[in-house]
């Protein structure tokens, strides 16, 4: 894909171009490395270690590019708090936790024969490019607002271009990739702007509601060993309660990623005051009856 540009107005004109249809090349995967390797500082030696890796190791064999999704969207939260902490050894481990994923999808892609690492540096590098045209163009661009509004424009025609390539942008694919509770939350923000949402806060509650009786009937019987198209409906209930329960927050002005921090950060509070003072008494948590570790919950939060 090419870009061509009019300087003939004040204002520079981008038009997408389609590069033309070439011949199909042959992907190839890294080569495994072979012995045991000395840690370098070349992307060449990082591929090679990778394809040994998915050649050798049972776990990474039987690894798929769905697999590995949590664990890519595992290791950016990792980052963004070793970045928040500012320890700069967290944050070279776990920027390397981030570049291992896109080594390991890249692998995995290769092996397909569908693109390599290269093709996605080259990638990035045309979409730097492409939407910098102040940078690498001199386009006179005055302040950050100008140019966030031809960035805007940039993505604009390359949707376009998408659309002409038969994937269209749709009114909800604003929405940005992140947790499942910053998606829903968005999802149904942007669904709310286009006329799509209850009046008041009742309506989402009464819809809370009614997704966790459907859940309550999911739910297994004492006994009951589910079959795998009944585990598929039971996460599609707690989906849709989860999903309403965000509702509900979002028609309250409230953020249910942060809500849900907060909760995560408080049972992790209160469990470590589990931990301390069983072993002040000597005592592991595995060790430990469930109705001492309730009553030390419950003095934790006497304690907050």
């Amino acid at each position: 894909m090419g870009l061509k540009r009019n300087f003939g107005t004040d204002i520079m004109t981008t038009k997408i171009v389609s590069a033309a249809p070439s011949k199909p090349r042959r992907v190839l995967a890294p080569t495994p490395v072979v012995g045991t390797p000395k840690a370098s500082a070349e992307l060449t030696d990082l591929l090679a270690l990778m394809a040994r890796l998915r050649a050798d190791c049972p776990w990474d064999i039987k690894q798929t590019n769905h697999s590995l999704i949590p664990y890519a969207i595992e290791e950016a939260y990792e980052l963004g708090e070793a970045v928040q902490e500012d320890d700069d050894e967290d944050i070279k481990g776990e920027l390397g936790d981030v570049l291992l994923q896109v080594v390991f999808h890249c692998q995995l892609y290769a092996e397909q024969g569908r693109f390599a690492m290269g093709d996605v540096i080259t990638t990035l590098q045309e979409k730097l490019i492409r939407r910098h045209p102040h940078v690498f163009d001199k386009e006179n661009l005055a302040d950050d607002a100008a140019v966030k509004q031809r960035w805007d424009e940039i993505k604009a025609l390359e949707n376009q271009e998408r659309a002409a390539r038969g994937k269209p942008k749709r009114r909800l694919d604003q929405v940005k990739a992140g947790s499942a509770l910053m998606q829903a939350q968005a999802l149904q923000k942007a669904a709310s702007k286009l006329g799509f949402d209850w009046p008041g806060v009742e309506g989402a509650v009464e819809k809370l509601e009614e997704e966790i009786a459907e859940l309550k009937e999911a739910l297994p019987k004492a006994g009951e060993t589910l079959t795998a198209q009944q585990e598929r409906e039971l996460e599609k209930e707690l989906g849709d309660c989860v999903f309403g329960l965000v509702n509900v927050a979002r028609k309250v002005g409230l953020d249910a990623e942060a809500a849900t921090l907060t909760c995560v950060h408080k049972f992790k509070s209160r469990f470590g005051y589990i931990e301390a003072k069983l072993a002040e008494q000597g005592i592991s948590v595995e060790d430990s009856s469930l109705e001492a570790m309730d009553a030390l919950w419950e003095a934790a939060k006497t304690e907050e």
